[in-house]
């Protein structure tokens, strides 16, 4: 089975897009949270992970939308959570308060948390990656939060976060994705990580018309 990963997406629907397009044949999708939050799409982009049926965990700002309002939050991220509170519709709303913190898929061979089995908030870094954070079974560990994309693989299996789709952090403005597979006959599990371009100005032009902090747009460019 192939899977897609689609993480931290962040209401960046011209990255989403982009990353759709590019995405090789799959049989499923997965997404390790933060749908929305930041750019200025984000009941679209709810709209087109629900579309895609992609397994979905919670993200920070997926439930600082769907409950707190972003308390504690810097001023440009509650920015960003106020304005998708005020584009959402009821359905979308109901349904990221229903998204959980953790999912199995595959018969648990994939687990998927956004930022660490542990703790859903917790910024995990690629050197923090350990075999002790792969559950019993599981051989794949899909996680984002950090908008870093990278893999560390061990003998009991692989830790992948496969980037940011909608606001990439590690210095490469593309958008970010992976793909997984597990090969049934085989018993193996593979990981592979993929980038592809899109147009950001068309994403600075959108936050300005929506009123959003200027940077939230400008910081593509930089992938930080």
């Amino acid at each position: 089975m192939r899977f897609g990963v689609i993480s931290d997406i962040h209401g960046n629907l011209p990255a989403l897009e982009a990353v759709c397009e590019a995405m090789p044949p799959v049989d499923g999708m997965l997404c390790p949270g933060d749908v929305v939050g930041y750019n200025p799409w984000p009941a679209a982009c709810v709209d087109r992970v629900r579309e895609l049926g992609a397994v979905t965990v919670g993200g920070n700002h997926d439930r600082a939308v769907a409950f707190d309002g972003g308390r504690g939050f810097n001023s440009m991220a509650k920015a960003g959570v106020e304005y998708a509170r005020e584009q959402l519709g009821a359905a979308n709303m109901e349904w990221l308060r229903s998204l959980p913190t953790e999912q199995f898929v595959a018969n648990g061979r994939i687990h998927v948390v956004h930022g660490h089995p542990d703790d859903p908030d917790r910024y995990t870094y690629s050197q923090e990656f350990t075999a002790s954070m792969l559950d019993e079974g599981v051989e794949i560990l899909l996680l984002g939060h950090t908008h870093v994309q990278d893999v560390r693989r061990f003998d009991d299996g692989v830790v992948c976060n496969p980037g940011s789709v909608g606001q990439p952090r590690d210095g490469e403005p593309t958008a970010a994705f992976a793909v997984v597979e597990l090969d049934e006959r085989e018993g193996t599990a593979s990981v592979e990580t993929h980038r592809v371009g899109y147009d950001i100005d068309q994403v600075i032009e959108a936050v300005g018309e929506a009123g959003l902090p200027k940077r939230i747009g400008t910081r593509l460019r930089s992938g930080k």
